[in-house]
């Protein structure tokens, strides 16, 4: 009797029957990972038990309580929103989950949407505590003036499109991010920062000489912005204009920003040029607590350690950017800039 053989022509004892895990093997080792709080393991096994079993929503609801726990609210939100799409609204537990990412959020409007969806669906679902736990503290008084509720409603709308927008810009999908950010300047005129994010994602998207007529424009009207001096730096540096973009970064290295947002921007920004030791001192004095959602916090500041003879620092922050930020991984290690 001869033995049988593999797809890859390998013989096979003819007793033994070839192992081909399902989805719920990868989940299950997914689930252990994450109960150790090892959340890109988590993440890798979770994402790889989707691939075998895509009709599991089980899998894919697992995957977002996991982004949820390291910070990522967008990601979480995004993937019980394709579960609902694909699945339908029994799985009503989606509600409360994109309730409790939407508080996390700040957009409280639709916490208190999706949480009161959840009531109704599951008037004695497993997280009616949560649920009118949540309620209560997202309560917007009803009875304000319609002045006062079309204000709320725009600034949430604002807010929506910071994030969405904040989601592709980190990630370098500028493909993605360039509609988004055009609707922000049509609809939010005076919300400027979404400009200079236009020009920026429009750089790297490939019209340089468009973003940096732009940025220059710009800088006509506001020679002293921050925004303006970070972009001009980076676009003139990679357009190889250095004396262009000397220009620009020495008027930034003396701008020393009071909110944490800027500060972070004039960080990433001097190490984008190169000015690592400038960037560094900028970056160990930045409030880490409040920039664990930044996956350029990670990124930059790990690059400007290694880059000042600190490896083991550039990859605790790596490693721990990863943690957070599964996508990182994707953008090569600091030794790799």
């Amino acid at each position: 009797m001869h033995n049988s053989t593999n797809t890859t022509g390998e013989a096979m004892h003819p007793n033994v029957i070839p192992f081909t895990p399902e989805g719920d093997f990868y989940f299950s080792k997914g689930v252990q990972a994450f109960q150790r709080r090892e959340f890109e393991k988590a993440i890798k096994w979770i994402n790889r038990s989707i691939e075998l079993s895509p009709k599991q929503p089980l899998y894919q609801c697992q995957l977002s309580v996991v982004h949820t726990e390291i910070g990522n609210y967008h990601s979480a939100n995004q993937v019980l929103m394709d579960v609902l799409a694909e699945f339908g609204h029994e799985y009503v537990d989606c509600f409360y989950l994109i309730a409790n990412n939407y508080a996390h959020l700040g957009l409280f409007h639709d916490a208190m949407k999706y949480a009161k969806e959840y009531m109704q669906k599951a008037p004695n679902g497993d997280f009616k505590e949560e649920a009118e736990q949540l309620l209560t503290l997202v309560d917007i008084d009803e009875e304000d003036d319609d002045d006062e509720d079309w204000a709320m409603e725009e600034e949430d709308e604002l807010m929506r499109y910071q994030e969405s927008a904040f989601y592709h810009l980190e990630r370098q999908e500028w493909e993605e991010a360039l509609p988004i950010l055009d609707d922000m300047i049509r609809f939010f005129p005076s919300y400027f920062p979404a400009k200079h994010d236009y020009a920026m994602a429009l750089f790297f998207y490939g019209n340089q000489i468009d973003a940096i007529e732009l940025e220059e424009k710009w800088k006509q009207q506001h020679p002293s912005s921050i925004h303006t001096l970070c972009n001009l730096s980076v676009f003139y540096h990679l357009a190889g204009k250095p004396e262009a973009a000397n220009e620009h970064i020495q008027q930034l290295r003396n701008v020393y920003p009071i909110h944490e947002q800027q500060q972070l921007k004039v960080a990433v920004t001097l190490a984008q040029v190169g000015f690592y030791k400038d960037a560094y001192e900028r970056f160990i004095v930045l409030p880490k607590s409040k920039l664990r959602g930044h996956l350029s916090y990670y990124k930059w500041f790990s690059i400007s350690a290694y880059q000042r003879g600190e490896p083991s620092r550039a990859l605790s922050l790596w490693e721990e950017g990863c943690l957070r930020h599964s996508s990182l991984s994707q953008q090569g290690g600091p030794w790799d800039q």
